[in-house]
């Protein structure tokens, strides 16, 4: 049997499926699992009290964390969620009062949204940033404008989410309505946030048809075979004294 050409073998890269953005952000499980602590405490906190709802919304959190260690589910979204959910029981408790359990949150989107405003000023856009740290890419996006204001657009649709979310969860804070606290906790959580990674993923595919196109304008650098080819025959043309 022949070997197939090395340019017609596939790697183990080329055979694994890219995640899909749903996958990226813990799939439909991760989407309910962030749910539950926030519907445990409500919730509990109707029939049962802020003592109850603050104790029960902290062990749906370990007994999430548990679920995904026994099911070998990463484990990064269940930890963060976690320590977001026992800071959230902490100033509930400490503030004596339910709609303290969503003032981390309120605040967080906030300073997020400070964060992601202030990156695109600084001309280090986050969204970019992340992105190609991530997947080693380099700068070069950073050197061409085109790339850099896509990363832009999308690093301030993601500070509008956030902004979003502060106006309004803080507006319900405000009003004391607990319940639609909870109710827009979860709507503006993963769903709002997966339509600002849909700008993301346009300045990606953006960028990189841009980056493409340009290297392949550019003159590629000679090899030393190359080199050494040249200076034969360069020599090999030049008359003998």
């Amino acid at each position: 049997m022949t070997e197939p050409a090395p340019s017609e073998k596939k790697t183990d890269a080329d055979e694994e499926p890219q995640p899909t953005l749903l996958e990226q952000m813990g799939g439909v499980s991760g989407l309910i699992y962030s749910s539950v602590p926030v519907i445990v405490f409500v919730l509990a906190n109707a029939f049962f009290g802020l003592t109850a709802a603050i104790w029960t919304s902290v062990g749906s959190a370990v007994a999430i964390t548990v679920l995904r260690l026994v099911r070998k589910e990463p484990l990064q979204p269940a930890i963060s969620g976690f320590f977001g959910v026992a800071i959230a029981a902490f100033i509930a408790y400490r503030t004596g009062s339910a709609k303290g359990f969503f003032l981390f949150g309120i605040y967080a989107s906030l300073v997020y949204c400070g964060i992601f405003v202030l990156s695109v000023l600084v001309r280090w856009p986050i969204a970019g940033v992340v992105w190609n740290v991530l997947n080693g890419t380099g700068q070069a996006w950073r050197k061409d404008k085109p790339s850099r204001y896509g990363y832009d657009i999308a690093t301030l649709a993601l500070a509008l989410v956030f902004a979003a979310r502060f106006v309004v969860q803080r507006w319900l804070y405000q009003e004391d309505y607990t319940g639609w606290l909870a109710f827009a906790k979860i709507a503006m959580g993963y769903p709002l946030y997966a339509l600002g990674l849909l700008v993301v993923v346009w300045a990606v595919r953006r960028s990189d048809k841009r980056l493409k196109a340009l290297a392949e304008t550019e003159p590629k650098p000679e090899t030393d075979a190359e080199i050494e080819a040249r200076l034969r025959e360069k020599y090999a043309q030049t008359p003998e004294a």
